[in-house]
């Protein structure tokens, strides 16, 4: 197999550790702090941390996740003030960036790229770009030197769920739930069977997010996968005023559940 990039190679490391891997989110100008949130999840023991930068049709997001975009932009951020903010964050693990594709077309593929990796980012989601029009961006992010990790829902039929893990780079995101993003209170059934059926799939890190509210459901979530994303749960506290030590205090809860596990 050919060398993993340094987000795939840095939670497959863990993962080898015996280690449930933690990703929490965070919506990038979310708050003149939240740089400090960045800082705060990596010391309460994230192994990576997913940065949303806001869009005004955020297609994948729930009403969390698109408030927090809403409020964000409402102050007036942007994508260069979220990358360059990253320059001085510290974080000490791998960051991954999640948007949309008009914001890195308008950017510039190629700018966008030498931006982000000189911002820290190691890792893009861009959830509304198919696979098959994957070669207008994944060439050149590789290059650059970022990973771009894909999504598979319950939906994701086996043939194309072999290919998709193929051709994700650092983890496979697994969609718990049909749907948007947005707090659940209890895991779904099709997550654990798309999670067994991604393990099946591939070796490459498997990650379940979409859903995941509590420390419980993030290590029910965990039993049958690499680890878990956790994003609206955080989102939803931040909105409601909390600070960059309140969401590392609940993403050290996690980090215990996931010990657990």
């Amino acid at each position: 197999m050919a060398d993993h990039g340094p987000l795939e190679a840095h939670l497959r490391a863990r993962r080898g550790e015996g280690r449930k891997l933690l990703v929490p989110y965070v919506t990038g100008g979310l708050g003149k702090d939240w740089p400090d949130v960045v800082s705060a999840y990596a010391a309460a023991g994230a192994d990576a941390i997913e940065i949303g930068i806001p869009f005004s049709d955020p297609v994948m997001d729930g009403p969390t996740i698109q408030e927090a975009s809403e409020v964000a932009l409402a102050s007036g951020t942007n994508l260069g003030d979220i990358l360059h903010a990253l320059r001085g964050a510290d974080a000490g693990v791998p960051l991954v960036v999640m948007t949309y594709v008009n914001l890195v077309f308008h950017a510039g593929w190629e700018r966008f790229a030498s931006e982000a990796v000189a911002a820290g980012v190691r890792g893009v989601i861009l959830p509304d770009l198919p696979m098959e029009e994957l070669d207008v961006w994944e060439p050149i992010g590789a290059e650059a030197g970022i990973e771009t990790v894909l999504l598979a829902s319950p939906l994701t039929p086996d043939d194309r769920l072999v290919t998709l893990c193929e051709r994700s780079r650092g983890f496979v995101y697994g969609v718990n739930l049909l749907g948007v993003t947005g707090e659940r209170s209890a895991l779904a059934d099709t997550s654990i069977v798309l999670a067994q059926r991604m393990k099946r799939a591939t070796d490459r890190p498997v990650i379940m997010g979409f859903g995941i509210s509590s420390p419980e459901l993030a290590r029910d979530a965990a039993v049958h996968s690499d680890g878990v994303v956790v994003a609206s749960a955080l989102m939803r506290m931040r909105l409601d005023g909390a600070s960059p030590e309140d969401l590392g205090a609940f993403v050290a809860e996690v980090r215990a559940a996931l010990d657990r596990t």
